[in-house]
């Protein structure tokens, strides 16, 4: 059986993998959990703004209440601001309502700890636990019973912390925002306003519906088509729930998060402030990055796919910088979660203080052409295709091929039902070649479906 809780919490299509009755079970199987003999759990709980958030979150926070926890209702919020919020207030957890980067059908549920940390693989395994064997928890009568407070300043304080980690004034500075209708919608435009830069923000528009519909940082194209149009020095396209993003300089080029790391990793360095002289990073980030920070004398942390691994080697290793080539870069001196606007931010410091160009600050960091091959399994196959000896083979005859000037790298997602084929190497026909010749193997065999 198929683990409930993924690399970024439950996630599946609202009302049908994730109903009101699950969302209850799992707000009253987390209090029950993190409750004690001293006091039961304050949980803050905040959502983006798809459609389904209000249905879910009242019934999560319905589910805390029925185990005799308190809810403090964060409304529509960055994922980051969940965690950072959750230390502000003392709080024992923080719970999000989000699907992050997928469309509005879909919802999830991420639980985050009162240090505003992703909770535990054990803990989440053993509210798990409660919920698949529909356990009976103890149910609190009269004044025991939890109960709702909204937390009216939720936003104005994360406005506040986002704005605290500037260096400096960005007057002068033209920034162009793809809010992907959703939580950054109400947040990300009066950050960079009360910084002084000029904003042209879009995508901040949330109707329920059009979250991530052909803008945030999985569709970046118009923000490059408006920062050359607009004249823009930099543009920051950010995902649902605005704990990601993905930039593109003044020419309208993509600078994605292996650019942003190296170049966040690079000034650190040169400031004397680069924890461990250390990135972290996942299997999925670029050769290019790699060999770049080599170059500079930084060293490479190496982890699988998934922020929660990246953020665990961190604080094995103590680390400050860390992230995924998607944008989920982790400030850990700062917040304890990736956060989209606060990397910008972040970036903006450095064209300020360097007086550089976007263009400038991302070219020092070579990117090898990459192809990535999204093959639509089905979920119960996927452990089975990625053993498949003539899977293997083809990897095999591909790393021979590519030597030292590429890789292979194949993987199961751990919030879909995909196998996920990246190839890395000089020419890009190459890797697309041997890139369809694995991805015919899923075809062929497990019925796969390519997804474009």
């Amino acid at each position: 059986m198929a683990r409930m809780f993924g690399t970024d919490g439950v996630r599946g299509i609202a009302n049908a993998d994730l109903t009101v009755e699950l969302a209850m079970k799992i707000g009253a199987a987390g209090a029950h959990v993190l409750a004690s003999e001293v006091h039961n759990p304050r949980i803050l709980v905040g959502r983006d703004t798809r459609r389904s958030g209000d249905m879910l979150s009242r019934a999560l926070a319905a589910g805390v209440c029925s185990v005799g926890g308190d809810v403090i209702d964060c409304g529509v919020l960055p994922t980051p601001a969940l965690a950072y919020l959750a230390r502000l207030y003392g709080a024992d957890a923080a719970v999000m309502i989000s699907a992050s980067h997928n469309t509005f059908e879909y919802n999830g549920i991420k639980w985050f700890s009162g240090e505003g940390y992703k909770l535990s693989d054990a803990l989440e395994d053993e509210i798990e636990a409660i919920v698949r064997e529909n356990r009976t928890l103890p149910r609190p009568l009269g004044e025991a019973v939890g109960h709702c407070l909204e937390a009216k300043r939720a936003a104005q304080e994360y406005r506040a912390f986002l704005i605290s980690t500037a260096t400096r004034r960005f007057e002068g500075r033209h920034v162009v925002l793809d809010c992907a209708n959703g939580s950054a919608s109400r947040i990300a435009r009066g950050v960079f306003e009360a910084l002084g830069a000029k904003v042209s923000a879009y995508g901040d528009e949330p109707d329920g519906f059009n979250i991530n519909d052909l803008c945030g940082s999985t569709h970046p194209e118009r923000l490059q088509e408006l920062v050359t149009e607009l004249g823009g020095d930099a543009g920051f396209a950010f995902d649902g729930d605005a704990d990601r993003v993905i930039a593109a300089d003044e020419l309208g080029n993509i600078v994605d998060g292996d650019r942003i790391m190296g170049a966040c990793a690079r000034h650190l360095k040169e400031c004397g402030r680069l924890a461990r002289n250390a990135l972290v990073l996942t299997v999925m980030s670029n050769i290019g990055l790699k060999k770049r920070m080599a170059e500079l004398g930084v060293d490479i942390e190496e982890t699988a796919v998934g922020d929660r691994y990246v953020m665990e080697r961190m604080r094995e290793k103590g680390c400050a910088l860390g992230g995924e080539q998607s944008g989920h870069i982790i400030f850990l001196d700062l917040n304890t979660t990736g956060d989209g606007i606060l990397t910008a931010i972040q970036v903006m410091n450095i064209l300020c203080e360097k007086n550089e160009r976007m263009s400038r600050l991302a070219a020092d960091v070579p990117i090898y052409p990459q192809v990535l091959v999204n093959v639509l399994v089905e979920p119960e196959d996927k452990e089975r295709a990625l053993c498949d000896a003539e899977l293997l083979r083809r990897v095999d005859a591909a790393e021979t091929e590519l030597a030292d000037a590429g890789r292979v790298l194949v993987r199961a997602s751990g919030t879909e039902p995909l196998i996920r084929i990246m190839l890395e190497g000089k020419s890009e026909a190459q890797i697309d070649r041997l890139a369809v010749g694995i991805a015919r193997v899923l075809e062929e065999k497990y019925k796969g479906r390519i997804r474009q």
